[in-house]
């Protein structure tokens, strides 16, 4: 899969360790709280590569995206991690961690209903997997489980949603989007929590919750939107599903957590379900219309056949470009360029 798939692996090394770090946070800051601090932790943290070498944080060009952007905003910004700290609260960082691979099914079903990013036998297969693993994980927590699994349940709908609108916004350069989401998102809900809750609050909690947005959410978001613009909302979801990997690991490293046997037998089905979903590709006589956007690409991949001054970066690289129409046949998933419907 190339650079694309390394970076959302990156991405979700960044985006598992946020979910033990924020347990410890939480006993001094409030979901509502901690949910602003680390969304505006994104935004400082994807500022240098938004802002650097005189570029501009611009928005998306037309309305289209402009509504995706917001959409993203509201649901991947506001709700999405509201929803996963209230559910934090009530169940161990391990369990958490596990459960966020809801995020693949919500991703998946939502592609394959609203996003014309179809799914097979197996994707399907894989899907009920993650779900039937989720049921696991909230029969092992005893009586807080299913209340917190249908709080983490709710968040990874909502970033399901936000996946599929950020990697559709091909006229928006990574690190922009994470700027733009992480301010926006982040200062509504700094503001409601100021304005609806008491601030008690140590000033190393607020510069940690910062650090750990930076990181976390800042650089882990700009990597997987790099990523989902190159493999497709799902694919690229798929690689980032090793981040409840890391935060399991992680929670019982750092948290002391024991691992549980219904965590483990989840974490075996998971494995499961994502090879079933990976494997879930097809290929066919599909014609690509007129398109001009931005986005990491390489030029050997049968799309990318614009010219360039000098020769084309081997490794791949991101720029506004235009694709001419073109028809052909390849095995391929639905990233930017393979939006189009199926027999």
């Amino acid at each position: 899969m190339g650079l694309p798939a390394l970076l959302a692996l990156l991405s979700a090394a960044l985006f598992g360790a946020a979910t033990p770090a924020s347990k410890l946070l939480l006993g001094e800051l409030a979901p509502l709280q901690l949910a602003g601090l680390l969304y505006l932790g994104a935004a400082l943290g994807a500022a240098p590569a938004a802002l650097g070498r005189g570029r501009r944080a611009a928005l998306p060009r037309d309305a289209a995206n402009r509504l995706r952007l917001a959409g993203a905003i509201v649901f991947g910004g506001i709700l999405g991690p509201v929803l996963l700290l209230l559910g934090l609260r009530l169940a161990s960082a391990g369990s958490v961690a596990l459960w966020l691979n809801l995020e693949l099914a919500a991703t998946a079903a939502l592609g394959a209903l609203l996003f014309r990013d179809p799914l097979g036998r197996l994707g399907w297969l894989g899907v009920a997997g993650v779900l039937g693993a989720g049921l696991l994980i909230s029969a092992g927590e005893g009586a807080s489980g299913l209340p917190a699994g249908a709080l983490v349940a709710a968040a990874c709908l909502c970033w399901g949603f936000d996946n599929h609108w950020t990697a559709l916004q091909g006229g928006v350069p990574a690190a922009a989007s994470t700027l733009w989401k992480g301010a926006a998102a982040g200062a509504v809900n700094l503001l409601l929590a100021l304005l609806v809750l008491p601030w008690q609050a140590s000033p190393s909690a607020v510069v940690l919750a910062l650090a750990i947005g930076a990181l976390s959410y800042g650089a882990s978001i700009t990597l997987y939107v790099v990523a989902a613009q190159g493999l497709g909302a799902t694919r690229a979801q798929l690689v980032f599903a090793s981040a409840p990997f890391f935060g399991l690991a992680l929670s019982a490293a750092l948290l002391r957590e024991p691992l549980t046997l219904a965590q483990l037998a989840a974490a075996a089905l998971l494995l499961a379900s994502l090879g079933l979903v990976f494997r879930d590709r097809h290929a066919h006589w599909h014609e690509h219309e007129s398109l001009a956007h931005v986005h990491w690409h390489r030029h050997d991949d049968g799309h990318h056949l614009h010219a360039h001054p000098g020769a084309a970066p081997s490794l791949g690289h991101a720029h506004w470009h235009e694709h001419g129409p073109l028809g052909h046949a390849h095995p391929h998933w639905p990233d930017l360029h393979h939006r189009h419907p199926h027999g």
